[in-house]
């Protein structure tokens, strides 16, 4: 340990952008740090996702809108929220707790505890863009459409809501042709839409990797095929084993493995159970440029500008974190979104990709200490785990090498 009583050296476990973020935060407060991850970096969510940085869409999964939607759409196969038929016990259990949360007392709890992220998450990405991490963060608002005017109405009570809880969106209501020179892959079928202004985007892959690439610049040491079996304690020092029988100490250790944080967790007294909301993503060219961000928010679809193209993600599955891609839900995700959107050659998509998102029942992730001494998780982000993922390392890396939990934390207690 250090003088001060902090850590010295730290295990990170995860190479996504929680854990990067964690390590890069915790190398600013002097910490010489290692990344394992048991495929390598960006190999999960942080590389598959839709690349928004928006505050002002980080809205908790927990509305009850969800509930009454899920409850109509629990076993179809083309619905963007789908339930397998599964007698899988644990999966029914954690849906439970979540329909519990799906009120608006909850709601608005996850709401309140994400403000100070929302306040100050786009600063966090700033830090490391002037600080070595080279990938751009791009300003651009987000699009939302619908058909009609009275399917916006949803959208627009939940950004009145949250408005009301102290945090500002700045949006602007279209309809009509208006909404056309808004975004020009939209099709005459979008009637309705509503502009979110002070959001950003990124190629989330090459930001998670240019971050890995800071990490190491900075000193610090990222293995990837490690995949960790347990973490003991060795003469007062955390060793962290793989399969293979390799190990690394340091004086703390950080889980951040998204959708697998209980494997480990739970033996760390982590009571909340986190489940694969697994998303899936493609690239599509189209004729136009892309000038942002597009949401669909009837068929739960975001798409992106990415690398000339455009990126389409959407769909929450529960099901095993690492089961295989489906490709019926990605046939669902074209047919929904096809009919609002124009000029995209859904023929030609490449980059098919499924991967699992990280959900608590309550709708608020789990970041802070554990119960087991020097043992730290960060993880529970649901869908926001990008936009969250650098103020979820600083805040993270604060308290480690203080001690001290930040009053931005508390909601998010690990033991809660």
């Amino acid at each position: 340990m250090g003088i001060d009583g902090g850590p010295r050296t730290a295990v990170v476990i995860g190479a996504g952008v929680v854990g990067l973020s964690t390590a890069w935060f915790l190398q600013e407060r002097g910490v010489d740090v290692t990344v394992v991850d048991r495929d390598g970096v960006a190999a999960g969510a942080s590389w598959g996702n839709a690349g928004w940085l928006s505050p002002g869409l980080a809205i908790p999964l927990n509305e009850p809108g969800v509930l009454r939607y899920g409850l109509r759409s629990l076993l179809d196969r083309s619905a963007p929220l789908h339930v397998p038929a599964t007698p899988d016990v644990g999966l029914w259990s954690f849906l439970t707790r979540f329909a519990v949360h799906c009120n608006w007392k909850s709601w608005g709890r996850a709401v309140q505890a994400n403000l100070p992220f929302n306040e100050e998450c786009l600063e966090a990405f700033d830090v490391l863009t002037a600080n070595g991490v080279d990938a751009p963060t791009v300003e651009a608002p987000i699009m939302a459409a619908f058909e009609n005017p009275k399917q916006a109405l949803g959208l627009l009570h939940e950004l009145e809501r949250i408005n009301a809880s102290g945090q500002e969106i700045r949006y602007t209501a279209f309809e009509g042709d208006d909404l056309g020179r808004q975004a020009p892959q939209l099709s005459p079928r979008a009637r309705a839409g509503i502009r979110l202004d002070g959001q950003r985007h990124v190629d989330p892959g090459e930001f998670t990797r240019s971050l890995a690439r800071a990490v190491v610049a900075r000193g610090g040491t990222i293995r990837s095929g490690f995949r960790v079996t347990g973490v003991h304690d060795d003469s007062g020092r955390l060793s962290v084993r793989s399969g293979a029988g390799d190990s690394v100490s340091g004086d703390a250790v950080v889980l951040a493995t998204g959708a697998w944080l209980n494997v480990l967790g739970r033996e760390w007294g982590v009571r909340q159970p986190v489940r694969a909301g697994r998303g899936y993503s493609f690239t599509v060219p189209t004729e136009e440029a892309v000038p942002g961000p597009i949401y669909l928010p009837a068929v739960r679809v975001a798409c992106t500008p990415y690398q000339g193209k455009l990126r389409v993600a959407g769909t929450m599955e529960f099901r095993d974190a690492d089961a295989p891609l489906d490709q019926r839900r990605v046939d669902a995700i074209i047919a929904s979104a096809r009919p609002l959107l124009t000029g995209v050659s859904w023929e030609e998509r490449t980059d098919t990709w499924v991967g699992p998102r990280p959900v608590t029942p309550d709708g608020r992730p789990l970041i802070g200490a554990t119960r087991a001494p020097g043992r730290f998780v960060a993880g529970g982000h649901g869908m926001w785990g990008l936009t969250h993922g650098p103020i979820t390392g600083r805040m993270l890396a604060e308290q480690i090498t203080t001690g001290k939990q930040p009053a931005a934390l508390r909601d998010f207690d690990p033991t809660r």
